[in-house]
């Protein structure tokens, strides 16, 4: 089959706008597509997890590579939150696989904790320059194997969200991350975070794919706007004002919550 002809436009268009935003503020691929995917076009929540996932993991692929070339990456940091993360990706995995993921019942479950993950997402997407400040001016310290310790228990809890709801690698990974590492540049946390994404949501989205929760071609239209977005976007971030950025990104993402609630 031509790879042209299963190409929607519409989809490609979602893929597009997506992965602007991920590429300028590494933030927005499960917290904007899976809302798209069930309330826009209609798809069962769990096909929207598992069809982004895979999405996410191509398009966090490529702002990765812009990112490593610009230096601003440290893969330390990604292998301590992979240590936690893929294995709880794994375990969900799992989990999901037990239950019957085409039930209205786990449509709803996915749904709700989608739409409290979008809350969370949004008010750390306002905050975390904020905590950032306080955490900087407090006396309180983590030693090496301290902070080592909690990046891995964080990856863990962040594996078994993305894979459930495919969000939370994005918004709630860095303003953990600025937690933890508060003197580490904020360029750096955003492409660590996106890097860390990667493996993860390509082993969560490889999960949903074992379980039929795929939709192998609407990903193939999604990819095809997605590419070129994230590339657009992580070679435009330097250039454009984050913070109204971000506000503007908060102020969708609990507009979306309200509407997943309500659904």
């Amino acid at each position: 089959m031509n790879l042209l002809s299963i190409i929607q436009i519409p989809y490609l268009v979602s893929g597009l706008g997506v992965g602007l935003v991920v590429g300028m503020t590494g933030v927005g691929g499960g917290a904007l597509m899976t809302p798209v995917l069930v309330l826009v076009f209609g798809l069962h929540p769990a096909s929207a997890v598992g069809t982004d996932l895979l999405y996410a993991s191509v398009t966090k692929g490529f702002g990765t590579m812009v990112h490593g070339f610009g230096r601003s990456i440290q893969w330390s940091v990604v292998g301590l939150l992979a240590s936690g993360s893929i294995p709880a990706a794994m375990v969900m995995t799992v989990l999901l696989h037990r239950l019957d993921v085409a039930s209205v019942e786990v449509g709803t479950l996915i749904t709700k904790v989608l739409a409290c993950a979008l809350i969370i997402t949004a008010f750390s997407l306002v905050f975390h320059r904020s905590v950032q400040r306080v955490v900087r001016q407090s006396s309180f310290t983590l030693t090496a194997g301290q902070r080592a310790a909690a990046t891995v228990g964080f990856g863990m809890l962040i594996g078994a969200l993305v894979t459930m709801t495919s969000v939370g690698a994005g918004s709630i990974g860095m303003s953990v991350l600025v937690l933890l590492y508060p003197n580490v540049p904020i360029s750096r946390i955003v492409g660590t975070d996106i890097a860390h994404a990667v493996p993860l949501t390509m082993i969560a989205g490889l999960g949903h794919l074992s379980i039929g929760t795929v939709d192998t071609a609407l990903l193939a239209s999604l990819l095809a706007g997605s590419i070129p977005g994230v590339i657009i976007g992580s070679l435009l971030s330097p250039r454009l004002p984050e913070v109204g950025l971000r506000y503007a990104l908060a102020s969708v993402l609990m507009a979306v919550s309200i509407l997943l609630f309500l659904k």
